[in-house]
């Protein structure tokens, strides 16, 4: 194949932000290419940086699941996916006739608690699917995902400081095995 990514080249640059950084490193004399490869600045923190999207699909991705645990006390578990599922799809149904894209269920005896922490969840689950996407259109697959699994490091720490859960020693080394993981998969 003729371009980079086809021979699996890790040397090109994935975006216009990467091949900057590749030309400024050489003007300035270093021979390496992948100098400051991961030195993000704040200009580049925009709606266009993959890791922005990632970072941000993973926060939504933790959110969900913490708001979904909540959601699902006092609900059947299929019940509370299904309430979930309506909120993205009514958020996407509005997304799309805000765009001009786009030319219920009684739930009155489900707790009203249960029914908030659903639809923020579902409202967290669109996020992280935007972000995560978006990240994935503008970044490598393998560093994209590895930010968005950071949402399992999330969960736990969300899970012990938010909902009162309890790690074990053996669970806390795991959670910071995953976190490395992810650390080395991205920054790799």
């Amino acid at each position: 194949m003729s371009h980079a990514i086809g021979r699996g080249d890790s040397t090109a640059p994935h975006n216009a932000s990467d091949s900057k950084r590749k030309v400024c490193s050489k003007a300035k004399g270093s021979t390496d290419t992948h100098a400051g490869a991961w030195a993000v600045t704040t200009a580049e923190m925009t709606l266009n940086s993959w890791t922005l999207w990632a970072g941000a699909a993973a926060l939504m991705a933790a959110a969900t699941a913490v708001l979904a645990k909540l959601g699902v006390q006092g609900l059947d578990a299929n019940l509370a996916t299904l309430v979930r599922t309506l909120v993205v799809a009514a958020a996407w149904t509005v997304l799309l006739l805000a765009n001009g894209q786009l030319q219920l269920v009684n739930l009155q005896q489900a707790p009203r608690t249960s029914l908030i922490a659903l639809g923020l969840s579902g409202i967290a689950t669109g996020l992280s699917w935007l972000c995560y996407f978006q990240a994935l259109k503008l970044g490598p697959v393998s560093r994209v995902a590895s930010i968005d699994k950071l949402s399992v490091v999330l969960v736990a720490l969300f899970g012990v400081f938010l909902l009162g859960e309890r790690l074990s020693a053996a669970a806390w080394l795991g959670v910071v095995l995953m976190a490395g993981g992810a650390a080395l998969v991205a920054l790799a």
